[in-house]
């Protein structure tokens, strides 16, 4: 993504802002970009693929059946992941929504069995 023509906008609003500038020209930039093509559409359409087909079964069926070296790697993958996701939910909607929404996601997957 670093070295997409569609970064091009955000990295001049980053620049803007190192160079103490307002970053009005750059966000202006970033509204005529269509939403497919916005850094968020990217993250919440890769969240969306992502969980698309998920299947806890599957996952409790990969668990019994991994080696614990290859749990060891699954797991290590998602480990920041979750703050990641709060940090974008943060910044997209704002600390209270991103924090009521984690407390009812962690609310219904601790009622699944």
């Amino acid at each position: 993504m670093a070295t997409s023509p569609d970064v091009e906008p955000y990295v001049k609003l980053i620049l803007a802002g190192m160079q103490g500038l307002d970053g009005e020209a750059e966000l202006e930039a970033i509204r005529s970009v269509p939403l497919e093509m916005r850094y968020v559409w990217r993250v919440a359409s890769a969240l969306n693929w992502g969980f698309a087909d998920f299947d806890k079964v599957n996952v409790d069926a990969d668990r019994r059946t991994l080696t614990p070296e290859d749990l060891a790697k699954v797991t290590e993958l998602p480990r920041y992941r979750p703050i990641q996701l709060c940090i974008f939910l943060k910044a997209l909607l704002g600390e209270e929504e991103m924090l009521r929404m984690m407390v009812d996601a962690v609310k219904v997957a601790r009622q699944l069995r």
